[in-house]
């Protein structure tokens, strides 16, 4: 399919409904590139009312992970794809229709999407027709079809890593999604029963269902936060002492700033985004907890500290089951750059350490090039630094997910029986 031009990606009507902003996110997420969370921050889903918005998003990330099979099904009842917004369209109500959409409302909302689009007016009837085909036969060739593949320039690499046969298991855990992990400031296990959640081997809660988030138990309180149990996993390795002096090298938005903070850490919370950087200080605030906040660039803060946990940038793709734009708005051309920043950003931390620091490395990727291979790559550098694999050795870690050069490789598909976890690379290094 051509690449769509960026008028033809800007000409999505205003959102004014769920699926109409659902629409509008799938042009700008396939059209331009663009992040779904960029899009969320920049206000556009701001018109919607609170259940609007969420109804929205989780049209946009149901269609994004269901792609290939919308377009499977679509591809039997027209000769060539469509402009891109009407294509969008036609996912959307592909999706919908074929996950038990009413049809009479997916096939209107669909038709009058179109036709109030003036570039596009004149494809309301096709839109109409072949969204009456696809709900009377997509729902049962839908239940066939294969679990959507990664595109190829990210499957490609980790199936070279991996294999192809865990790369299924990546995808789909990947399609299935992801639940809501909870993080709890106290007793975790009273935390799960409050909200119906499951207490996870590591000390997460989760919750399958979890609606407004905000609604539930303990929020207003905060008595816990948002954050995926693999992403709870490098600050319980870091294992902070009260009173230790503590660097959350790349710190927004805080959910390890917030645990290193319960530990009694002395922490300080560096991030190079002013406006993520507000999102640590609300959290401290909702929470009560404290730290010292900075705004500044990684490769140029001083200082010295007893620990430090480097949460490096990085391709993000262990993240791809609660974040099913990145594949799409995403080639792979940014990495290269991304893993001579990790590189940097690591080298510099280990100066900040006082003598006998210790410092946690990780990245939510699932390359090898952006964990494995930089902390080998890391102790060929710098003689007297070490992998210290006893303090992987932590409740609900298996053994097995420790590497050859002393990290913890986390993956989608482990746990897939529970839901699966984030993608992720963890090793704690001694000076």
């Amino acid at each position: 399919m051509p690449a769509p031009s960026k008028f033809e990606a800007k000409s999505a009507p205003r959102p004014a409904s769920p699926r109409t902003a659902a629409a509008h996110l799938l042009d700008q997420i396939l059209g331009e590139r663009r992040l779904l969370s960029e899009l969320l921050a920049t206000g556009a889903l701001d018109r919607l009312e609170a259940p609007d918005r969420a109804r929205a998003q989780r049209l946009a990330t149901q269609t994004l992970r269901s792609i290939e099979r919308a377009d499977k099904i679509l591809a039997k009842h027209m000769r060539k794809p469509p402009p891109l917004t009407v294509q969008n369209i036609l996912r959307l109500g592909t999706v919908e229709l074929c996950m038990g959409g009413d049809a009479h409302g997916v096939v209107n909302e669909c038709v009058n999407m179109t036709a109030g689009n003036k570039r596009f007016a004149k494809l309301k009837g096709l839109v109409n027709a072949v969204l009456r085909k696809v709900a009377a036969d997509g729902p049962a060739e839908w239940a066939i079809l294969r679990v959507p593949h990664l595109p190829k320039w990210l499957r490609a690499p980790l199936s070279e890593a991996y294999g192809a046969k865990t790369v299924a298991g990546f995808e789909a855990a990947h399609f299935a999604g992801a639940p809501l992990d909870l993080t709890p400031r106290g007793d975790a296990a009273a935390l799960a029963e409050a909200v119906g959640g499951t207490l996870l081997p590591t000390g997460s809660v989760r919750i399958a269902d979890a609606g407004q988030v905000s609604a539930l138990p303990g929020y207003e309180a905060g008595e816990w936060w948002v954050q995926d149990a693999a992403a709870a996993i490098p600050a319980r390795v870091l294992n902070v002492a009260k009173g230790e002096t503590v660097l959350d090298m790349c710190a927004a938005p805080g959910g390890k700033t917030l645990q290193l903070a319960a530990a009694g850490g002395d922490v300080t919370a560096l991030d190079i985004s002013d406006a993520r950087m507000a999102r640590v200080r609300e959290n401290l605030g909702r929470t009560g907890l404290s730290a010292a906040l900075v705004t500044g660039d990684a490769l140029t803060h001083e200082g010295q500290y007893d620990a430090i946990l480097l949460d490096a940038p990085c391709s993000a793709t262990g993240t791809i089951r609660r974040h099913p734009d990145l594949p799409h708005a995403r080639d792979g051309s940014e990495i290269g750059d991304l893993i001579a920043l990790q590189s940097a950003m690591l080298d510099h931390a280990l100066g900040l350490l006082k003598p006998g620091g210790r410092l946690v490395y990780c990245t939510c990727s699932l390359l090898p090039d952006e964990g494995e291979c930089q902390v080998e790559e890391a102790l060929a550098r710098h003689p007297g630094l070490t992998a210290d694999r006893a303090a992987l050795n932590l409740p609900g870690i298996d053994r097995d997910w420790i590497t050859e050069e002393g990290g913890l490789r986390l993956r989608p598909d482990y746990w897939a029986e529970l839901g699966g976890m984030d993608g992720f690379y963890i090793a704690m290094l001694r000076i």
